[in-house]
């Protein structure tokens, strides 16, 4: 089940007052991208494609924590009875369908990485978990950025990006521009949108 596209901003906006971030525009930039790819793409609603981008990063209202806001995501989602939305937020982190490339902190408790490898193993990834993963690497806080820009800024803070990662995500990237038949920048307006 989903949101409507009007309670899914009413709940960020709400998320958002609780941990203050640029972590909200950043996923505002997701949804405008995979909502403009799912237009393009025979088989994805794009409605769909804009409220799984706006709340994939939804676990980080209750705090600043890294792996942690994935089970956050999920189990508040999953409480909410928005199931699609929870898958998405298990997804969006695990291009490569392991926690072994995950980037940042396990600052999850025992039970929380338990509901992570449980749920990550029973989940079948389909075409939106793939255009939320794509979308979650353009995405900046202002704008659309460059895949490799944003791998680098990562690799930046984190101080590394697993290869297997990197290549995954420019896997993607192609995957979107065949189904598409279009350069994937063109599509998300890279050069125009702005926040």
């Amino acid at each position: 089940m989903l949101p409507t596209r009007e309670k899914a901003e009413e709940l960020l906006q709400e998320a958002e007052k609780c941990n203050p971030g640029p972590w909200g525009n950043h996923s505002r930039v997701a949804a405008h991208c995979a909502e403009k790819i799912a237009v393009e793409c025979d088989g994805l609603d794009p409605d769909k494609a804009y409220i799984l981008g706006l709340l994939h990063d939804i676990g980080r209202k209750f705090g600043v924590r890294h792996l942690g806001h994935v089970s956050d995501g999920y189990t508040y989602m999953m409480s909410l009875g928005y199931d699609e939305v929870a898958k998405i937020c298990l997804t969006h982190s695990f291009n490569t369908e392991t926690i072994d490339e995950y980037i940042g902190k396990f600052d999850t408790t025992d039970e929380e990485l338990k509901i992570i490898q449980d749920a990550l193993a029973a989940v079948v990834m389909d075409d939106y978990d793939k255009l939320i993963q794509l979308c979650d690497s353009l995405a900046g806080a202002e704008g659309v950025l460059n895949i490799e820009d944003r791998m680098e800024d990562v690799k930046r803070r984190y101080g590394s990006f697993p290869q297997k990662k990197w290549d995954c995500n420019l896997a993607l990237k192609k995957y979107f521009e065949e189904k598409t038949g279009k350069d994937i920048y063109i599509v998300v307006d890279k050069d125009s949108f702005k926040l």
